[in-house]
């Protein structure tokens, strides 16, 4: 017992160390003195492991085949746990939390787990960070998942397979240190900005094998804390994301200092109402300029240095016909900062200035705006190109029921993924407590989803859990027998449909 002891903590003693180590490295890379209190760190963290792997528990299998194969170790490992009685019981609890907090694909489940272990504290308490009305609104949703969670830890001795695996984890950190290290130099060299810029700041690359390969997930709290989700694919890190989200943490508060040259650019906005671009876009010009910046920066300094003067330029019209219509503007200031001396906090101030209102206003009017957008860095690497409905389901995923009625309203109008629309839109009055109003949604997505089995079968899932909470049990269970005898249907609904057969729907309580 006290060998198993003293080998226990010998790992927690190496996996500090080598966090030490890895994290002064790079804090190396970004300070050259005391007084630049910077933070960059490569890590793991046993938290978000808690989390992830407790959703491929629960049937988040995307992509497992191509996995890292530390991914399949762990989930033999929780199988293997799961099959004592506590743990079972756990399981069963987390798992139902989960199935019926379900989003529209596995990207925006996985997003959203990631969002609340980024505000939870370390197990085995999880503690929540911030007061639940503080909480980043696709975190707060799903926060009832903590009590659950903290009964399968201790039942499933979750930490002690965290200890097992923890030498694998270590080895990616060894792996990659490298690559973002030099990511970081190569992007400070370029910009050219002070030291200073970065103190009490933090930008955080977490590594987890757990989540499907080659996503990401980037977030920004309270503006100072920088955070990047990375799953590994292959021998590879997707080094484009970090380098944008590492791009935003040097160059966002350098633009948030500039509010009433900012306010100027305002009519800018009016021109891009049209375009596809996320909305949030089209409503701060402070988030235009930023984007606008860092996209002008990646077409001047591609991953391939030799790559020809008008495949940049390509870029940048891609760019501007999704929106990001300043972006020309920006590749050419910077074409003369990449051979000069003066830092880009110096530089920017006059390129703000120097902006013509009215002439980009006209330009962007004028510019052919493309029909769907590039999936965003925060998001999954491997996203479908977005069309209303797209926006309308990652609306609710992040927390905004307001904005996913608005876009599904009009891919409703445009006549456009008519069934799931409407199921967005009964997912909407469900979440505002309108029943009458999810139930004739939820038909009218059955109504349409004759080619999209997944939306029809969970359509009459969610009416049977309706009919079941208006004491209609008899047609309730018409709902859920509808669900399981479609053939075609996925095999998550299956599941939800017998408990349905099995019980009248109770809606989950936090403990």
């Amino acid at each position: 017992m006290l060998r198993a002891h003293v080998q226990e903590r010998k790992q927690e003693t190496l996996l500090s160390f080598s966090r030490i180590l890895i994290a002064s490295a790079l804090l190396a890379v970004l300070s050259c003195s005391a007084a630049a209190q910077s933070k960059a760190t490569l890590d793991v963290s046993e938290t978000l492991f808690s989390v992830i792997a407790a959703i491929n528990v629960c049937g988040y299998d995307q992509e497992l085949s191509s996995s890292s194969p530390i991914r399949s170790e762990v989930r033999a490992d929780l199988v293997e746990a799961s099959k004592s009685p506590a743990a079972a019981t756990a399981a069963k609890e987390l798992c139902g939390f989960y199935r019926d907090h379900q989003q529209g694909d596995a990207a925006h489940d996985l997003a959203q787990y990631v969002s609340l272990a980024l505000n939870l504290g370390a197990p085995p308490d999880f503690a929540p960070k911030l007061k639940e009305a503080d909480m980043p609104p696709d975190a707060a949703y799903i926060l009832g998942f903590v009590s659950p969670l903290k009964e399968y830890y201790a039942a499933a001795n979750l930490h002690a397979i965290w200890q097992k695996h923890q030498p694998e984890y270590l080895a990616l950190i060894d792996q990659y240190h490298a690559p973002v290290a030099s990511m970081i130099t190569a992007t400070d060299n370029y910009l050219r900005m002070p030291m200073s810029g970065y103190a009490g700041r933090s930008f955080i690359v977490y590594l987890e094998p757990m989540a499907a390969p080659g996503q990401v997930n980037s977030r920004n709290y309270m503006q100072d804390y920088y955070y990047v989700v990375v799953s590994p694919a292959g021998n590879n890190i997707h080094m484009e994301a970090l380098r944008h989200t590492y791009r935003h943490f040097v160059l966002d508060p350098l633009i948030a200092k500039r509010a009433t040259a900012l306010d100027r650019l305002k009519p800018i906005l009016i021109a891009v109402q049209r375009a596809p671009m996320a909305q949030e876009y089209k409503l701060d010009t402070g988030l235009l300029v930023t984007e606008c910046l860092i996209r002008a920066i990646e077409a001047q300094t591609p991953s391939d240095p030799k790559l020809p003067e008008k495949d940049r330029w390509a870029l940048v019209q891609r760019d501007e016909a999704e929106g990001f219509v300043l972006t020309g503007y920006f590749f050419e200031q910077l074409r003369d900062f990449g051979r000069g001396n003066t830092g880009l906090q110096d530089a920017f101030p006059n390129w703000l200035h120097g902006i013509d209102v009215l002439h980009e206003k006209k330009r962007a009017s004028e510019i052919a705006f493309a029909t769907q957008a590039t999936p965003e860095v925060m998001q999954a690497s491997k996203r479908a190109p977005q069309q209303k409905v797209d926006l309308a389901e990652r609306a609710l995923a992040s927390g905004n029921p307001a904005e996913a009625g608005k876009l599904a309203q009009e891919a409703v109008q445009a006549n456009q993924d008519l069934a799931r629309a409407y199921f967005v839109l009964a997912k909407v009055a469900t979440f505002n407590g309108n029943m009458q109003g999810a139930q004739t949604d939820f038909q009218k997505a059955l109504d349409a989803a004759a080619q999209a089995p997944r939306v029809a079968a969970w359509c009459h899932i969610y009416l049977g859990r309706i009919l079941d909470l208006q004491g209609e049990r008899e047609s309730a269970v018409a709902q859920y027998q509808a669900a399981l005898d479609m053939s075609d249907a996925p095999a998550e609904t299956k599941t939800a449909a017998e408990r349905g057969l099995k019980e009248p729907y109770q809606p989950p309580t936090a403990k």
